[in-house]
This record gives C-alpha cells, structure tokens and sequence, in this order.
C-alpha cells in the first residue's frame, strides 16, 4: 500500500434523521437505463477525450442509519491520505455497536470509478457498511438474504443507492464495471457492491 499522510481539511457534518432508512422518494427520476454493454463503450470515449488520471479521489456518502454525512478526499497525487481514510471507516462503522474497521481500499476505488459511470456527483446513501462478526450474526439469523461469512465482515462490502438514479441503473452500472459482487435487492431499496469475486444475484 502506498504512503499514507494525513490531510485536515474535510469533516463530518450530523443532521436530523428525517427519513426512515429505506424511506420512499428517495431514489427519484430514474434516467434512461443504458445497457451494460453501452457503459463499456462510452467509458472509452471518455478516456480517449480525458486520458489524464484524475489527482484527487474523493467519496460522498450518507449513512441513512445515523443521519451522518461526510465528503471526503483519501487519495490525491498517488497517496492515499489518512484522515480522509478515517472518515470514511467511521461513517461505514457498525453503528450498532459503533465498532470501526478500515474498508478495502480496492471498495473505495471502484465507488469513485460507480459514481464516474453513473454521472453523477450525489452522496451514496448508505445502507450497510461495515458489520462486526456479532451484528452479522445477528442480523443472519433473523432477516433474509443475510449471509453468514459476509463480506460487509471484512469491510469490502456496502449496500447503497444514489439520488436521482434508477436501481436498475445503479445495478447495470455496477455489472459493467466485472470488479466484485454485485447483489440487487428492489425490495429493500438498494444494491450490494463488494471486492469479491465477480458474481451477480437479484432479480
């Protein structure tokens, strides 16, 4: 892993929860849904038009859970910086024993490069981030759909869905990007992302 260094700049803001989790409304217009294979395409036009790798990597996310937002830069000019690293791992933290763990660098990457494909620059709504060995056991044994050995466990797993953007979109870009798991939940209102083997489930 490349050198860490630290960068004071950004920060966490705590507002009232005003919505339940998994609130309606919350997903909005959807755009028109562009199959798997015309992402592939156009994200070439896009290299071609801009080869240069960006400078600064930077994630927004809004934990529906605790009502915390936080915008935050953790790689810039080849160094992933550790303060905004914490952030991050504190917002995605099991809040239901406020356990923290560090999330794959290689989850954080491929959000950056979801949120390029989806166009758009609106905050992740986080369903679930990290989970400590007990809350997923926990959450195992009494709702379906939880797996035993997840790999929200070991902090290469989220469940999220993006304002102003379609589940179906969400998930047809996440299948485009062939970096890890990607899992479609419409009842629940969101789609699970990891750094695991490519694999797919859902309707």
């Amino acid at each position: 892993m490349k050198q860490v260094k630290d960068r004071s700049t950004d920060s966490i803001t705590r507002r009232r929860f005003i919505k339940s989790a998994l609130g309606a409304g919350i997903v909005g217009a959807a755009p028109m849904i562009i199959p798997a294979a015309a992402w592939a395409r156009i994200h070439v036009r896009r290299s071609r038009l801009h080869p240069a790798i960006s400078s600064a990597r930077e994630l927004s996310f809004n934990n529906l859970h605790t009502g915390e937002m936080l915008k935050t830069v953790y790689w810039e000019h080849g160094t992933y910086l550790a303060a905004g690293l914490e952030r991050i791992n504190y917002i995605l933290r099991d809040f239901r024993r406020n356990e923290i763990k560090p999330i794959d660098l290689k989850l954080l990457d491929l959000l950056v490069t979801l949120r390029e494909r989806l166009h758009t620059h609106e905050p992740y709504e986080v369903i679930s981030g990290y989970r400590s060995p007990i809350t997923n056991a926990m959450l195992h044994a009494t709702t379906e759909g939880v797996s035993l050995h997840s790999m929200h466990v070991e902090g290469r797993a989220i469940d999220i869905h993006v304002p102003g953007r379609s589940l179906r979109t969400l998930r047809l870009a996440a299948l485009s990007l062939s970096r890890g798991g990607v899992g479609y939940y419409p009842r629940s209102n969101f789609v699970h992302v990891d750094t695991g083997r490519v694999r797919w489930w859902g309707a």
